[in-house]
């Protein structure tokens, strides 16, 4: 009776090793098969509107969308109470932005300052993902043109073609947790008239700018350009910096902003800012954008 009761045991116990193998077989097929079917998971919200200040970021309205941007900046802060330290002087810019796709954006825009005329294209080369095939960056790239239309004493035979320049940017942006994202952008910039014979018509430039979440609404951004000296030498520009309070509502996402640029197009604020932190020269502003579906969606994702 021993014997069998041992046996007995010995058989049970056999089949729970065999079971207990072959469900892990069967686990491990299941999980690698889910690994291998997996999709990357994008990462969203890196900015939470298209310019962190002045600089464009790497979202854009989505296929159908349409956003209206309104970028307004109130004279230098040191102009004086006469000017009510700025407020009653103003630099407008409104802009519309469309996406073809997902992937395609294109813009156009007109500005006070100098009266210009702007328009962009955007594409979205790469997207930040999670998963097992991560990608670090989201990576845009961008390219701008403009003209300035206002007549200035001087330069009344300049033509179209003179008044025009261009620039070609890469975006390229880290959402490194879920309250820090950073963006740097090299730039490259082509004016077809300069001043004088001693500055250049293609000049470089690099950009890096950042977002810090503070609650689910509300986020401080800061950015600054970097433009190489011995480029532009018969005038005295300095280096571009910005900062920024984004409250988000619901559609609109409105922006508090102050720089040291009173332009708000890249041929302008990366190589034509004048004025200087240091000296008071700082103009009080904002931005308001605020996105309409103007086209049924087709898709979440880009294609």
């Amino acid at each position: 009776m021993r014997i069998k009761q041992i046996l007995l045991v010995g058989f049970l116990s056999f089949l729970f090793y065999q079971a207990n193998a072959q469900d892990s077989s069967l686990l491990n097929i299941l999980n690698d098969s889910l690994a291998a079917n997996a999709k990357p998971m994008y990462v969203t919200g890196t900015f939470k509107a298209g310019h962190i200040v002045n600089m464009q970021t790497v979202e854009q309205p989505a296929q159908g969308d349409m956003l209206f941007v309104i970028q307004h900046r109130f004279g230098q802060l040191n102009s004086g109470s006469y000017n009510f330290f700025g407020l009653d002087n103003a630099t407008l810019r409104l802009g519309l932005d469309y996406g073809i796709t997902n992937r395609l954006a294109v813009g156009i825009g007109r500005s006070s300052y100098l009266k210009t005329f702007d328009s962009y294209i955007k594409y979205k080369l790469l997207r930040q993902t999670d998963g097992n095939e991560k990608m670090p960056l989201s990576v845009s790239l961008l390219g701008t043109i403009s003209n300035y239309t206002q007549d200035i004493p001087g330069e009344t035979y300049l033509n179209f073609t003179y008044r025009t320049a261009y620039t070609l940017q890469m975006l390229l942006a880290r959402k490194f947790s879920t309250r820090l994202s950073v963006e740097v952008t090299p730039t490259y910039l082509h004016y077809n008239l300069v001043p004088t014979v001693n500055d250049k018509n293609d000049l470089f430039a690099v950009g890096t700018g950042a977002r810090f979440k503070l609650t689910n609404r509300t986020s401080i951004n800061a950015e600054y350009d970097y433009l190489p000296s011995g480029q532009v030498v018969s005038t005295n520009v300095y280096n571009s910096f910005s900062l920024g309070y984004d409250i988000e509502t619901g559609g609109h996402v409105f922006q508090l902003v102050f720089s040291n640029s009173q332009s708000m197009i890249e041929s302008q604020y990366l190589a034509q800012t004048t004025g200087r932190w240091n000296k008071g020269d700082i103009y009080f502003g904002f931005n308001i954008s605020r996105n309409f579906n103007v086209a049924k969606h087709k898709a979440s994702t880009p294609k």
